[in-house]
């Protein structure tokens, strides 16, 4: 049969409609199995079959994808013609075994064998098969996935304690799905971005302001796979402190409680109000939330790179601590507060900072045998001109401490966490070679990056007064040390600011 006579007679075929199979003559039905799923890069089977079973040796078979004038694979007289084939599936496919009891060409199974499966790969297939006693077709549907990165995610924490948490996630096919929800309901993102890069594999990313939630989650995926999930939490540290400080406590508890009962009045009155659909995120929840506005954009790894500031290490005495240089690390001895990381191994930076932007690096990827990366370590900013020691002190954001911290915990998950007051705790999905620190004085902006990861680790928003000094500690019992890189030409920006000598703020006090 001619290439015209057997696009012609394929049309006809096709005009019939399809159910699985749909015979053209009592002789030759093609049955199929739909829809077939294949990761991409895989290989896979697209089934296809006659029936009765009958040798399909010296048949003419034809397999199609979108375009009838260039088949996917095209066999007849015992051998393949490549002549017409589709370009993009050149040494990809070949014939395949429906499954594993079947023998092949010989008994009738004229299945589709395609290999590294790409998202272009996607769609409809149709099986056609031609003879002398007549000719039938059957389209078989090709589902291409790709399961992309678990998600990321990241606080922007203001002062107020509403935290903006943002979740992206890339290398998904077909379009991810993304939710938002806490332990009681789903949320309601205030954005929701969709992207596609040039392999066609699509990306998500959402922001969402949360200011009563304890523990939040973000899930990425599509249809009938298991999802991805990260989840923060916000949780308040045990305390050590006064009595007056547990009464505190008592009546913030006791406050919150009320606080509590008058929203659940008002959430119930409301949802009253409004009958909602059980598949719509819940949107009393968004009264409790700030506004849109308010979503802050923390600076980019970029922009924050061209504020580059050589920091070093004040001159101390502290036993508690080695350094060489730029290099820092505990003296790995007997503390005489226990192995709980404090203050004792802590020290600020200069120079001190009084306005405008600032940007600088800590080096955490020295690596030593069955000991892997640093683990335990403090990196952020302090008012403090001299940093306490007193047990009784917990370094938060109330009394002039803003930093990210890694403090392994094995009976817990490992996670990074603010200085804040409830504490905010993120997952860890691989341990940063490097932080970037970025300080916006007058904004208020504090910034962590993962600078080899090109992503945000967390961000810090606060009313910044007086001299802020850089404040590192390198944790206790952890071998590898940390370094703050220094650079030789540090860039410039065009608001640097003003900043001053920890030495001489120190004296000025």
């Amino acid at each position: 049969m001619g290439a015209l006579m057997m696009h012609m007679c394929l049309v006809a075929a096709l005009g019939a409609p399809l159910c699985g199979a749909a015979p053209v003559s009592g002789s030759l039905e093609v049955l199929i199995r739909t829809p077939i799923r294949v990761q991409r890069g895989q290989t896979t089977t697209l089934p296809c079959w006659l029936n009765p079973p009958q040798s399909a040796d010296g048949l003419e078979v034809s397999w199609y994808h979108r375009h009838y004038d260039s088949p996917v694979m095209y066999y007849r007289a015992k051998k393949f013609e490549y002549a017409s084939q589709e370009a993009s599936y050149v040494g990809r496919v070949s014939f395949g075994l429906k499954d594993a009891a079947s023998v092949g060409l010989t008994a009738g199974d004229v299945s589709l064998k395609l290999e590294k499966a790409t998202v272009e790969d996607a769609g409809d297939y149709t099986c056609y098969v031609s003879s002398k006693q007549g000719d039938d077709s059957a389209s078989v549907s090709l589902i291409v996935t790709e399961m992309g990165t678990a998600p990321l995610l990241s606080a922007v924490w203001k002062e107020d304690n509403t935290v903006n948490m943002s979740c992206e996630s890339e290398g998904w096919y077909p379009e991810p799905n993304l939710s938002w929800s806490d332990q009681k309901q789903v949320l309601k993102p205030k954005s929701l971005k969709h992207s596609k890069d040039s392999s066609g594999l699509h990306s998500v990313h959402s922001w969402l302001l949360v200011s009563s939630s304890t523990e939040v989650s973000c899930s990425v995926g599509i249809s009938d796979e298991q999802p991805k999930e990260a989840r923060a939490r916000m949780e308040n540290s045990p305390q050590t402190e006064s009595g007056s400080s547990a009464a505190g406590w008592v009546l913030f508890a006791l406050l919150l409680t009320a606080m509590l009962v008058l929203l659940g009045v008002l959430y119930f009155k409301q949802r009253g109000k409004k009958a909602k659909s059980n598949n719509e995120p819940a949107e009393e929840n968004l009264t409790l939330l700030p506004k849109e506005s308010d979503v802050i954009q923390p600076t980019s790894l970029s922009a924050a790179n061209k504020c580059y500031v050589n920091v070093t290490l004040e001159k101390t005495e502290n036993q508690y601590i080695l350094i060489r240089g730029s290099i820092l690390r505990d003296a790995q001895c007997d503390f005489p507060d226990g192995q709980k990381v404090t203050c004792i191994t802590a020290i600020k930076g200069t120079p001190g900072f009084s306005s405008g932007q600032h940007y600088w690096e800590v080096f955490l990827g020295r690596t030593y045998p069955n000991v892997g990366r640093k683990r335990s370590w403090w990196v952020g900013v302090t008012s403090a001109t001299v940093i306490s020691e007193k047990l009784d002190v917990s370094p938060t954001t109330s009394n002039g401490f803003w930093f990210l911290s890694s403090n392994p915990n094995p009976d817990k998950t490992d996670s990074f966490q603010f200085s804040t007051e409830p504490n905010i705790l993120l997952p860890v999905y691989s341990r940063p070679m490097t932080v970037g620190v970025f300080l916006n004085y007058d904004s208020g902006e504090l910034s962590f990056h993962d600078v080899e990861g090109k992503r945000l680790i967390g961000s810090l928003t606060a009313t910044f007064t007086g001299v802020i000094f850089p404040f590192f500690n390198p944790g206790k019992g952890d071998k590898p040390a940390m370094e703050i890189l220094q650079r030789e030409e540090p860039g410039q920006s065009s608001d640097m600011g003003n900043s001053v000598e920890s030495t001489a703020q120190e004296t000025e006090s």
